[in-house]
C-alpha cells in the first residue's frame, strides 16, 4: 500500500535491507545493546560486522534519538546505513517509535536523501505490534518533516520523495498497512491544527477562523455546520462571547460542527476549543513580549477543527460536537472594562477585573452551549493560563475534571499519542475565591492557583455533565524544539489525545 502527500511516498513491503537500493537505510539499536539485533545485525553481517565495529569506535550509546551515518563503500545497493538510537529497551514504546523516525528523517533530509527504507522499528526485540509501530513511524517522520512556509519566499529544504518500511515478515504487511493508514489520519488532523495556529491574526480574524472551518469539514460524511453571527447571539444572550469581543473590528461568532455516525447510537461527546484569534490582553494589556506569540490563543479550536477535518475517516461510535467561539481581544473605546459585569448564556453573571482573563469568559458560553446538546461528556481544550506553565512548564497540558472515569479515558488516549497530561486538582476549598461581591463570578481569583481557579470557575458552567478541561497554555506553542518531531511554531497538540479519545468510544 502506497500513502501519497504532497511531500513524501510511504509505503510497506516485503523485502530484505540488504538488497534494498536507496539513498539511505535506516537501521536501529537499543541504549546499552551488547549486540546488534534483527535486520540492524542482518546488515551488519553483509558489510562484514563494519557497522558494529564503528559504532563501538564511536561510542554510540544508542540514547533515543541519536543517530550515527555510515558509508556502505559499495558494499550494498544503498550508499548510506543510519543507525538511530532506540533508549532503552525498558521505556520503549509508542513515543519511542516517533521520536527514533523522526530524527532518523531529519538527518536523511539534513544530506539530501530522496529514498529512504526503514527497519520496521519495533517489531522485532521491541515486542511491538506492527500496526502501532507502522503508525508511529509515518507520524513521527511526518511531523518531523512538516514546516510552515506560507510567507517564506526562500527555497526550503527538500523532503525525501519516498520512505519504505521494509520487513522480511510478509504476516505483518497488512497490519502495517492498517498503521500507516492511521498514522496519516493522525497526521492529517495535527497538521490542520498547526496551519490554523500558526497563521498570524491578520489572516485569522474570527470569521477567517469559521471559514477554515467550513473549508476543512466540507463534503466529510456525516458531518453538518451550524453558525451563529453576532445578531443570533444578541438573541441567545450570549455575553461572554459579545463582552471580549466588542473592542474588535472583527465581530464573533460561535460555531457548532456536529458529527453523527452511519450507525444509530445513543452515545455522544462535545468538544469544546477556546478561540480568541489574537489576545493583545484588551484593556488590560499584555506586555510586547507576551503577546508576540498570541495568535496562539485559538489552539483549543484548532484541535477541535483538527479533529473534524479526519473524523469520517475514524468513524466515532458516537455523535460528536465540536463547539468553538471565534472572538479577537483588542483595546479600543468599545472594549470591555475591568469592573465591568457579563451575563452569559446560562443567566449567571461575571464580574470582569482583568480583560486578559478572557478565555474563561467566552467558554463560559460555548461550554453553557455545549451542555444544551445533552452529551455523554464534554472536553474543553482551552490556552487558558499562564499559571499552569508555571506549575507544569511548557510540555505538560494540565488537565482536570469532575468524572474519574473521564480523566482517566482522556490520560489513557494521551499516553498512547504522546502527549504529556497531568492532573490538576479542582479543589472545593477555592471556590470561595471565584465569587464577586457584585456579581455570581469574578473572572480572576487572586495570586495563587490560578490554573486552579480557573477550572473551578469552567465547571460553574458544565451543569454536572462529565467534564474534563485541558490546559494547554504549554504544549500549544513550541517556543523551542520540544521533540524531534516538534519543532517550533504551533504543535498541535490535543489532535491525537481527541483522535484515540474517540477512536476508544
Amino acid at each position: 500500500m502506497r500513502v501519497r502527500s504532497d511531500r513524501m511516498m510511504i509505503s510497506i513491503r516485503k523485502g530484505n535491507l540488504t538488497t534494498e537500493k536507496a539513498d539511505v537505510i535506516i537501521l536501529n539499536t537499543f541504549a546499552g545493546a551488547k549486540e546488534l539485533g534483527g535486520a540492524t545485525a542482518a546488515v551488519d553481517t553483509a558489510l562484514g560486522g563494519m557497522i558494529n565495529r564503528i559504532l563501538q569506535e564511536e561510542k554510540f550509546g544508542g540514547k533515543l534519538g541519536e543517530v550515527k551515518l555510515i558509508r556502505t563503500e559499495g558494499r550494498l545497493s544503498s550508499k548510506r546505513i543510519l543507525v538511530v538510537g532506540l533508549g532503552e529497551q525498558k521505556a520503549f514504546n509508542e513515543e519511542s517509535v516517533r521520536c527514533a523516525s523522526a530524527a532518523a528523517l531529519d538527518a536523511a533530509k539534513a544530506i539530501g536523501a530522496k529514498k529512504i527504507a526503514t527497519v520496521f522499528h519495533g517489531t522485532g526485540n521491541g515486542n511491538m505490534n506492527a500496526k502501532v509501530a507502522a503508525k508511529a513511524i509515518v507520524e513521527g517522520a511526518r511531523l518531523a518533516d512538516y514546516s510552515f512556509g506560507r510567507y517564506r519566499k526562500e527555497s526550503q529544504a527538500k523532503s525525501p520523495s519516498e520512505l519504505v518500511i521494509v520487513t522480511t515478515d510478509g504476516k505483518i504487511i497488512r497490519a502495517g498497512q492498517d498503521g500507516i493508514r492511521l498514522g496519516e489520519i493522525c497526521v492529517q488532523g495535527t497538521i490542520s491544527a498547526r496551519e490554523l495556529v500558526n497563521t498570524p491574526g491578520q489572516h485569522m480574524s474570527p470569521h477567517d477562523l469559521v471559514e477554515a472551518a467550513r473549508s476543512l469539514t466540507k463534503g466529510k460524511s456525516g458531518v453538518r455546520m451550524k453558525v451563529y453571527d453576532k445578531e443570533r447571539l444578541v438573541r441567545m444572550k450570549a455575553g461572554g462571547l459579545l463582552g471580549i469581543a466588542q473592542g474588535s473590528d472583527h465581530p464573533p461568532y460561535l460555531v457548532h460542527l456536529t458529527y453523527t455516525p452511519k450507525k444509530k447510537t445513543r452515545k455522544s461527546v462535545a468538544l469544546v476549543g477556546k478561540a480568541v484569534t489574537f489576545d493583545s490582553g484588551g484593556l488590560s494589556l499584555k506586555p510586547a513580549e507576551a503577546m508576540a506569540t498570541m495568535k496562539l490563543d485559538m489552539a483549543g479550536a484548532a484541535a477541535v477543527i483538527g479533529v473534524f477535518a479526519i473524523i469520517d475517516q475514524i468513524a466515532p461510535n458516537a455523535t460528536v460536537h465540536g463547539i468553538f467561539g471565534a472572538v479577537e481581544n483588542m483595546p479600543s473605546g468599545k472594549a470591555i472594562r475591568p469592573g465591568d459585569v457579563v451575563e452569559v448564556m446560562n443567566g449567571k453573571t461575571i464580574e470582569i477585573l482583568n480583560t486578559d482573563a478572557e478565555g474563561r469568559v467566552t467558554l463560559a458560553d460555548t461550554l453553557t452551549y455545549a451542555t444544551k446538546q445533552k452529551p455523554d461528556a464534554i472536553i474543553d481544550l482551552a490556552t487558558l493560563t499562564g499559571a499552569c506553565m508555571v506549575a507544569l512548564g511548557e510540555e505538560i497540558t494540565g488537565i482536570m475534571g469532575n468524572d474519574r472515569a473521564l480523566i482517566g479515558a482522556v490520560e489513557d488516549a494521551a499516553q498512547t499519542a504522546g502527549e504529556k497530561v497531568w492532573e490538576l486538582p479542582l479543589e472545593p476549598a477555592y471556590k470561595p475565591l471565584i465569587k464577586s461581591d457584585v456579581a455570581d463570578y469574578k473572572n480572576i481569583a487572586g495570586k495563587y492557583g490560578g490554573a486552579v481557579t480557573a477550572g473551578l470557575l469552567l465547571e460553574e458552567f458544565v451543569a454536572g455533565i462529565p467534564w474534563v478541561h485541558m490546559d494547554i497554555a504549554g504544549p500549544s506553542f513550541a517556543e523551542r524544539p520540544m521533540n524531534a518531531y516538534t519543532k517550533k511554531g504551533a504543535t498541535g497538540h490535543g489532535v491525537r489525545t481527541l483522535i484515540e479519545f474517540l477512536r476508544n468510544l
